[in-house]
């Protein structure tokens, strides 16, 4: 329930304060003074699309406030989700619109995308007016209308036929993609097996042409390798005849023999002496090393160097079509492996996708048929209720049905069109309330349908604007009956011209136009007593102070009680 709106600088309205509160509110004016300005600012409070044009000349923004009073705990977890607060059930939300086209938003003292108005909007507010009564010819907006009216039984077995239904496209739509491109990846299969044939033939391991190419460096300097290894060892163990020539192992040799004679005097010395006879056992070792790896080079030198030529050459050639190193050859082969199963699996695939999608189709048949029959009780029932409804609002004859027929193929919604019928006389037959109601009737239809909906699936707040256009005299006195009858499970707020419907509101807001300033401005006001009766002698007559109009208005205030 919105309890105060507050509009400035929107249109005509320079600042005006709504007091709203629960029960039935109707907002009446003279042409032109802005009263399709507050059905506009409740709109942008909804996330409704903003204009810049609608910015008050020579304001530079439009700001729209209101206080509404929610109990929902889903509202409360939007807000929430928001950063927002609802203090003791009050909710504080917020719009404002600049004159360059700028618009932003709050919700419960936090800023907020306006996306997030129509999220609390879907929860909060029901708004009809001459649009809605164009989208409520639309076959989805009354098979929607039924759906809402057959509660939470359609809604179930709408959602669950829903969950089948794209299931079941889904699966469709991979089948299909199968059958088609079948040649296609019997020819993809081909090419990665072919691809893995020839990684798997040179069988490359990770960091392989690193290890390569650093042993091809060294072996194409062996020559500088082996005189190296020669010379050193050479020094190390000389097989020289030469007996000037001392080899590092003789003059170790010598250092013993001379320590010995003396290693018994001080066991320092005999320390020594060990450590010299180790030192020459690893100096023999070295050297039979060098010997040893100056051989290889001669034998196997030139071999290992073509060898591991040869290797690079296999390797350099995979990373030309899969990869820059051995690493990532191997990642694309272990990706071709798994889509390579993949495609060898389409077979078993596609059998196994043409059996799940008829058993779907079989599922989805029957939540349809479901769906079918729960929809056919309740446009029963909403026929019934709808009628009687018409017939308190002065169309005593009126037949409403509603059309349950089989669509051609599946939808998202269900193999049903709903359509909405009106015999609007004795032995007329029923027709699309598209083709058949006149702008009044199609009022009163709406007017019937929210009452009825009301009692099903109650909507915090109704906001009509000009839901009795079209109607007048009985009609019109009947729809204030009938607004007045919603008011006691929602709060509505109507916008209308007729004192007939005025009437009935136990909360009356006139708004005021003033053009004193040479400019026009509206604001708003509260009226009781004398000023809510020459208010309504105005809408009777145009007149506020004709004695007979006043008459009547009183009359009516008293039918409206």
């Amino acid at each position: 329930m919105i309890e105060e709106l507050r509009i400035k600088d929107l249109g005509v309205i320079a600042d005006a304060t709504l007091p709203l509160g629960p029960g039935f509110t109707a907002i009446t004016g003279e042409t032109g003074a802005g009263k399709t300005m507050v059905v506009s600012a409740l709109g942008l409070l909804m996330g409704e699309r903003s204009d810049a044009g609608a910015v008050r000349i020579g304001a530079s923004q439009a700001r729209v406030s209101g206080i509404v009073h929610t109990a929902d705990a889903a509202v409360a977890d939007i807000v929430d989700e928001l950063g927002g607060d609802v203090e003791d059930g009050d909710l504080v939300m917020s719009r404002t619109v600049s004159a360059e086209g700028r618009s932003r938003a709050a919700v419960g003292g936090a800023s907020a995308p306006v996306g997030a108005l129509g999220r609390l909007a879907d929860r909060l507010f029901a708004v009809h007016g001459q649009s809605e009564q164009l989208r409520l010819k639309s076959q989805s907006a009354q098979r929607n209308t039924l759906d809402r009216f057959g509660g939470s039984k359609i809604a179930d077995a709408l959602r669950a036929y829903r969950d089948v239904h794209a299931e079941r496209v889904a699966a469709e739509e991979r089948l299909l993609t199968l059958t088609e491109t079948q040649e296609s990846r019997a020819a993809e299969a081909a090419k990665l097996r072919a691809e893995l044939e020839e990684i798997n033939a040179v069988e490359p391991v990770a960091g392989e042409e690193i290890e390569l190419t650093q042993r091809i460096e060294m072996l194409g300097n062996v020559e500088g390798l082996r005189a190296a290894a020669v010379g050193a060892g050479e020094a190390l163990a000389s097989e020289s005849d030469d007996p000037m020539q001392r080899d590092a192992g003789g003059l170790v040799d010598l250092a013993v023999q001379d320590l010995e004679r003396v290693a018994d005097l001080d066991p320092r010395i005999a320390a020594v002496v060990e450590q010299l006879r180790s030192v020459s056992f690893q100096i023999a070792d070295a050297a039979k090393e060098l010997a040893a790896y100056a051989s290889d080079l001669d034998e196997e030198g030139p071999g290992e160097l073509a060898r591991a030529n040869d290797r690079l050459a296999q390797l350099t050639a995979l990373f030309r079509f899969y990869g820059a190193t051995s690493a990532e050859v191997l990642e694309h082969a272990e990706a071709s492996s798994r889509a390579l199963l993949e495609l060898d699996n389409d077979d078993e695939a596609l059998g196994g996708l043409a059996d799940r999608v008829a058993e779907l189709t079989e599922q989805e048949g029957a939540r349809a048929a479901t769906l079918t029959e729960l929809r056919t009780r309740a446009a029963a029932e909403l026929g019934t209720a709808v009628s009687a409804e018409l017939r308190e609002l002065a169309l005593p004859d009126a037949q409403f049905v509603a059309s349950i027929a089989p669509l051609d193929a599946l939808t998202t919604s269900g193999a049903d069109e709903v359509q909405f019928l009106l015999a609007p006389h004795p032995g007329s037959t029923p027709r699309p309330i598209a083709k058949s109601a006149s702008g009044g009737e199609l009022s009163r239809v709406m007017l019937a349908l929210e009452v009825v909906l009301a009692g099903a699936d109650p909507v915090p707040t109704f906001v009509f604007d000009e839901v009795d256009a079209g109607v007048g005299g009985a009609a019109a006195i009947e729809i204030g009956r009938r607004l007045k009858q919603l008011s006691k499970t929602s709060q509505v707020i109507v916008v209308t011209h007729l004192a007939q419907v005025a009437a009935f509101a136990t909360n009356h807001l006139r708004v005021v136009k003033d053009s004193s300033g040479g400019f026009t401005q509206s604001s708003c006001q509260r009226l009781d007593g004398d000023a809510r009766l020459a208010e309504m002698a105005r809408l009777l007559s145009g007149l506020d102070t004709s004695e007979s109009a006043l008459d009547h208005a009183a009359e009516l205030l008293q039918l409206g009680a």
